[in-house]
């Protein structure tokens, strides 16, 4: 109540001077929007398998080489060393499986599982390097070239090349495969354990084992198995045996 008979204005605040609250409103998301994201959903969802499906595919691929490469390679024939048998620029299949060699713990194995000799530094299951046959193997004298001759000798044989003949085991051997006979003399030698002696089959222009030396066993990559380019010279080469050999 107020005494003095004046009367006290009420005291309202101006809607002017007060702040408006602004109400965050929802987001509206258009049908069009909607539309759009799940067309991306589904194509995602579609990619993913498909890059699987590919990684897959490039992982069994790799796979199925790296196989491949194991057992079988390719090899190109350089110089005429192995005329007329075989003719420089020639395409070949190599089999490495067939001169697969085990060594170390994997023979260990082997001896004890009863599938290999005892007392042995290396074993070929499938039999390794066996005379007449086109072996291709690193060079002794250098390791990263490959060279390809025929074996003649095994370990064990005593070979001698005697006026433009070839003896093993004092027995002259019989080759139909060359075209001209070897123009030096070699004296008889004994090859050794691990070691193979290897010829060319164009006897006066090859270097192969009566210069340089025996292929120690660790050298051979593998045989010769098909010639498969140029077509005009498809063949698979068949095992040649050679007389005075103790088989």
């Amino acid at each position: 109540m107020n005494w003095s008979g004046e009367s006290v204005p009420s005291q309202q605040t101006p809607q002017g001077d007060a702040e408006e609250q602004q109400v965050p409103s929802a987001t509206v998301i258009e049908p069009q929007e909607q539309e759009r994201e799940k067309e991306s959903r589904q194509a995602t969802s579609k990619v993913r398998p498909l890059l699987v499906e590919i990684l897959q595919t490039v992982l069994l691929t790799l796979i199925i080489f790296a196989a491949v490469r194991s057992v079988v390679q390719n090899f190109k024939v350089d110089g005429a060393s192995m005329e007329p048998t075989l003719h420089s620029g020639e395409y070949l299949l190599i089999n490495k499986m067939a001169y697969f060699r085990l060594e170390g713990l994997p023979l260990g194995v082997a001896e004890r599982a009863g599938v290999a000799p005892i007392n042995r530094d290396s074993y070929f299951p499938f039999g390794g390097p066996q005379r007449g046959e086109i072996i291709v193997f690193k060079f002794p004298g250098t390791p990263d070239r490959d060279f390809i001759k025929r074996v003649i000798g095994l370990p064990g044989d005593t070979v001698q090349v005697d006026r433009g003949k070839v003896y093993m085991n004092g027995v002259q051997i019989e080759e139909d495969y060359i075209s001209a006979v070897p123009t030096y003399s070699l004296p008889a030698q004994k090859v050794p354990e691990g070691k193979y002696f290897v010829l060319g089959d164009n006897r006066p222009n090859s270097s192969d084992s009566h210069i340089w030396g025996f292929v120690p066993e660790a050298n051979a990559i593998g045989k010769a198995w098909v010639s498969y380019w140029p077509p005009s010279e498809w063949s698979v080469f068949a095992n040649v045996s050679l007389a005075g050999g103790n088989n």
